[in-house]
């Protein structure tokens, strides 16, 4: 038999990962920023939690393009969102995408 993931303490893992880059963002540099956002979408990457993989890869499209500061929060509240979302599903993905399409467009 596997190993039988702990689903809620991953999502709770994540959500303090990012409460804590959250806090750091005004005072961290983008590259800074990048390893922990990094890091949050490969847990999440390997637990499934598809719609966080999704907005990890959309933060790590703004934090190259230079967004920081408030922006940054914006970004981390929505990546919490897809962190704490019930759905994991396609349609959940697709969901997360186009708000983070209109939010980098932005």
């Amino acid at each position: 038999m596997g190993q039988s993931i702990d689903i809620d303490g991953v999502k709770a893992d994540l959500a303090a990962r990012i409460a804590a880059l959250d806090v750091k963002a005004p005072y961290a540099r983008a590259c800074e920023l990048a390893l922990d956002v990094d890091a949050i979408r490969a847990i999440a990457h390997r637990n499934g939690l598809n719609p966080a993989v999704t907005v990890a890869h959309f933060l790590d499209s703004a934090l190259s393009r230079g967004e920081h500061g408030a922006l940054v929060h914006g970004w981390l509240s929505v990546l919490h969102d897809a962190v704490t979302s019930e759905r994991q599903d396609l349609a959940a993905c697709d969901s997360f995408a186009a708000a983070c399409s209109v939010r980098l467009a932005g």
